[in-house]
């Protein structure tokens, strides 16, 4: 019985010391493969804000093989900690304090000590880069330019100008239209890349459209119609004002012989006197100011749905209710019998400011529908458009 102990003991401590031999082998497998890595990536040297590799030949072969950098006149290349930080991760660069390794996390919290936001222009940045673009820092206005694939800094120009930002960040219709209107006064592609709190990155194209149909606002052949005001519609009853007004016309959907209007509706064609509306309980002759009046008290934001009617309509565009999506309108700019509506449109105010997760609701609803989502912003007395859409890159 004692042998039996002792033997067991025995193998005990044998199978410990080989447990304790097969971590040093690992450990020391570990370090050997450190080393070979570290010995076949680039040295860089951390110089405030940027990483500089100063071997010219070194330099040279990180520069042409993906635009990294900028080449210094003296030689060698000059890497901003973004893309210090990518060349890191993906095993191409080794970066050093004199004669200290510093690794991936600590240049990321040097970086985000100078930069804002470093972590989600970080996330934008790989994601771009992992797609096959080549991507260089931005102006103060966007934080990337994008080059198409294939091309390069010095032979082709910039596709699109990227801005970053994540699910948390507010969407200003103000400063969009700017960009819009800057990127595409350049011909560039403005891509807005929103980083949800997973990482995950959802990319939307940002464009300004001047929407337009085939339809004239009004027939000039429309005479004046009565038309009589219940609680929050309007209806047509004459047989020929019916069919004037929605065969010819779209207004409307027609209750039995008689023909239902919107108060939107009501307002657009009292604004081109082309209909009388009446009371329905007094008889009572109704203006647009008593009707506008009347309509504000139902819907606060009447007015500001109204000009945007306005302008679609005299556009040439049909426009119906878009309740059904979710938006303000849908917007046909072909025969609503025959075609599907092209657009869902939201009016908004000037200084209109959401959250993201508001807009990709918005979007994601109308992709799923096959429709463009345009948000109509009032300005002075115009109304301007910008369309959002979800792309791949």
């Amino acid at each position: 019985m004692l042998h039996i102990n002792q033997l067991t003991q025995v193998l005990a401590a044998l199978l410990t010391l080989l447990m304790q031999v097969n971590k040093i082998a690992i450990d020391l497998a570990n370090n050997y493969n450190n080393r070979n890595r570290i010995a076949r990536c680039m040295p860089g040297i951390i110089v405030n804000d940027s990483v500089i590799i100063e071997d010219a030949a070194e330099g040279s072969q990180i520069y042409n093989k993906g635009f990294y950098g900028y080449p210094r006149s003296g030689g060698g290349l000059e890497l901003d900690l973004l893309e210090a930080c990518y060349l890191v991760e993906t095993g191409r660069l080794v970066v050093y304090e004199g004669s200290l390794v510093i690794g991936f996390s600590e240049i990321m919290r040097r970086a985000a000590c100078v930069c804002d936001d470093f972590e989600i222009d970080y996330l934008v940045y790989r994601d771009l880069r992992q797609r096959g673009y080549i991507v260089k820092r931005g102006t103060s206005d966007f934080d990337f330019r994008v080059f198409p694939r294939g091309g390069t800094p010095t032979s082709s120009p910039t596709k699109f100008w990227v801005s970053a930002m994540t699910e948390r960040s507010l969407f200003d219709i103000e400063k969009f239209l700017q960009d819009v209107e800057r990127s595409e006064k350049t011909r560039k592609e403005l891509l807005v890349a929103v980083v949800d709190e997973e990482g995950d990155i959802t990319y939307y194209k940002a464009s300004s459209v001047i929407p337009k149909g085939r339809f004239s606002s009004v027939r000039k052949e429309i005479e004046s119609i009565e038309a009589f005001l219940f609680e929050d519609r309007v209806l047509v009853f004459e047989e020929r004002a019916v069919q004037q007004l929605y065969d010819q016309e779209f207004y409307g959907k027609k209750i039995g012989n008689a023909l239902q209007l919107s108060m939107i509706e009501t307002a657009f064609l009292l604004e081109d006197n082309k209909i009388v509306l009446r009371s329905a309980k007094s008889g009572r002759k109704i203006g647009l100011n008593g009707l506008r009046k009347r309509a504000k008290k139902i819907q606060t934001d009447f007015d500001l749905r109204f000009k945007v009617y306005s302008d679609l309509r005299r556009k040439g565009l049909i426009v119906k209710t878009g309740f059904k999506y979710g938006s303000h309108f849908r917007v046909y700019d072909a025969d609503p019998d025959k075609h599907h509506s092209k657009y869902l449109v939201h009016a908004v105010p000037t200084e209109y400011c959401v959250t993201w997760p508001e807009i990709s609701r918005a979007v994601r609803l109308a992709h799923g529908v096959k429709k463009e989502i345009l948000f109509g912003r009032i300005s002075d007395c115009k109304v301007d458009y910008l369309k959002l859409k979800r792309v791949r890159p």
